[in-house]
């Protein structure tokens, strides 16, 4: 056996995040919005939407990075690019608010078994504030709650970053996913309570004044772990330095080993999937691989016989001077082919989650990408 260390940007998993309302990953069919659309409250079945006969599903494996336009929610997106590719399963790595637009990581099929990976990974946000109101969403959306005729300084705004990069503590919105009592505190907030939301530890590992547009609007970097909420960045510095502020635009650049080259636009897509309705392409070069999301963990090549053995859930014992001396998780490869997620514990390999590949994957091209 041999450890093959993976080679690119290695990610700790304890440094991660969500963005602005909520990092569960969403399967198509659920959430509110899914609900909505599909639905038919005067028959109580399934529309179909255009009158379009039910296609049959079928089985695609790999991660679409999709460029989310402003204005689409992350469950109608996961629905948008499902119904594409006619994939029996698809969930996302991290919603992304419907005014926000950039990376929102699509898996489909075995991809949605590397979803933790993705979310636990660093996400990078440019964002614009507008000073001069707190608004009570943190956002273009909510309702003014203060205003300030105060406008800061591009002097003011660099020296007061560094009270917010490192491990710092951080209120949530009260138009967030927290749970309180077992409701989303966005769904309080909206029947108009007020609810305490207690301070959390998150991580900033850079946050930096890009562009000071005009006296009224700042752009801004920032790079930042699990749990993280721009919005509350916009709304406590503005809160300290007196004029108060919030996002009034947001986009997300890298979610992690996705960066803005990985992104493809809808348009884009919706046009590659009509060349290949049409026979001049094919699906498989808009997916990256299902691997591709485990670029901060190491991969261990086995021999077909030890592979065998995995696939159906036994453990390998680990012997001979190519045994790995590590432990904890490993991607399991064979022939060159992703297998399984196992932990190497104890001199034994033991399968944790095994993949079945068998369908559309991404093409050849792609993968040799994404080594």
């Amino acid at each position: 056996m041999m450890i093959v260390p993976t080679a690119k940007n290695a990610i700790s998993p304890q440094n991660a995040e969500p963005h602005g309302a909520e990092e569960n990953i969403f399967p198509d069919g659920q959430g509110d919005d899914a609900r909505r659309v599909n639905n038919d409250p005067r028959t109580g079945k399934q529309s179909r939407q255009n009158n379009q006969p039910r296609r049959d599903r079928r089985d695609v494996h790999g991660w679409v990075i999709l460029d989310k336009p402003i204005g689409m929610t992350s469950t109608h997106a996961v629905a948008v690019v499902k119904r594409l590719f006619q994939a029996k399963r698809a969930g996302h790595a991290g919603t992304l608010d419907p005014l926000a637009s950039g990376g929102l990581p699509i898996a489909l099929g075995e991809a949605t078994k590397t979803v933790p990976f993705v979310m636990d990974g660093r996400k990078r946000y440019r964002f614009t504030v507008c000073w001069g109101e707190e608004r009570d969403t943190d956002d273009t959306e909510g309702r003014i709650v203060r205003n300030s005729e105060l406008r800061p300084a591009a002097e003011a705004i660099s020296a007061l970053l560094p009270r917010f990069t490192g491990l710092i503590e951080q209120i949530p919105p009260q138009y967030s996913a927290i749970k309180v009592q077992g409701e989303r505190a966005y769904d309080l907030a909206r029947d108009g309570e007020t609810v305490e939301l207690q301070p959390r530890p998150v991580e900033i590992h850079h946050l930096s004044l890009v562009e000071q547009a005009d006296s009224s609007r700042s752009v801004f970097d920032a790079e930042c772990g699990k749990g993280t909420y721009v919005r509350a960045l916009a709304r406590d510095m503005g809160r300290i330095l007196g004029c108060f502020g919030h996002i009034c635009a947001l986009r997300r650049t890298l979610v992690g080993p996705f960066g803005e080259s990985d992104m493809i636009p809808l348009e884009e897509l919706e046009a590659l999937c009509n060349r290949a309705a049409s026979g001049e392409g094919s699906l498989a070069d808009a997916l990256l691989p299902v691997e591709t999301a485990l670029d901060d963990i190491p991969a261990l090549a086995v021999t077909r016989a030890d592979a065998a053995r995995l696939h159906r859930g036994q453990a390998v014992l680990l012997r001979g001077r190519d045994a790995p001396n590590s432990s904890g998780t490993v991607y399991v490869t064979v022939a060159g082919r992703l297998l399984a997620l196992a932990e190497i514990g104890n001199g034994e390999l033991i399968p944790k989650r095994v993949f079945n590949l068998t369908g559309l994957t991404a093409s050849p091209a792609r993968n040799d990408e994404s080594v």
